[in-house]
């Protein structure tokens, strides 16, 4: 995978803001799951970079956090990208990258568009984290059944990531009007070709 350098400092970026939204978290007493902005980062990212460098944002911040850097709600470590909610974090990368596939296919032109775009960044930025968090949840602290951790990770926060979704929506489509993916990242495919004419 060819990587430009405007790809890759894009992509710092948008870990970055991974990292700042993950310090806007309200923790919920009938869960180890908190509310956060983090969800907003993977749209913003998969809609903004496209699907290899949405991948690649959301992955330095899981593999950077893995190995011990503090960089979710300010904690780092195995513990952390293994714990509870493990199984949110590690999806993060690749539904970045799905929303990276399938909203740039959109043409996003009046109500429908914009509906169709929100309905995108809410299945793939949103309710695919659910199908690796709620299990991953389960797993974790074998006293939860299904509806309990349907309760603890998935029903408080659907209400949020739609609103998160529709915000995502909104900051995408005007950024992506002027800036395209393969243009913010420098990653388009133009050549430059010099012609000669030749007069006899």
């Amino acid at each position: 995978m060819k990587l430009t350098l405007r790809g890759v400092v894009f992509s710092a970026l948008f870990a970055a803001i991974l990292v700042l939204f993950s310090f806007a978290s309200i923790s919920l007493p009938f869960t180890p799951v908190p509310i956060t902005l983090q969800t907003l980062a993977v749209m913003l990212a998969g809609g903004l970079l496209g699907a290899r460098y949405g991948f690649f944002s959301m992955a330095l911040v899981v593999i950077l956090t893995a190995i011990g850097f503090p960089l979710l709600h300010g904690n780092g470590g195995l513990g952390i990208v293994l714990g509870p909610t493990g199984g949110f974090i590690m999806i993060y990368p690749f539904s970045a990258m799905l929303v990276g596939m399938i909203l740039p296919r959109i043409r996003v032109k009046g109500f429908m568009g914009y509906l169709v775009a929100f309905l995108v960044l809410e299945i793939f930025g949103s309710l695919l984290l659910y199908l690796a968090g709620v299990p991953w949840l389960m797993y974790k602290v074998p006293s939860y059944t299904f509806a309990k951790a349907m309760i603890a990770a998935c029903y408080p926060f659907l209400l949020g990531d739609a609103i998160k979704a529709a915000v995502a929506v909104l900051i995408i489509v005007p950024i992506r009007q002027v800036f395209s993916p393969e243009r913010l990242t420098g990653s388009s495919s133009h050549s430059v070709v010099q012609r000669t004419d030749v007069r006899m």
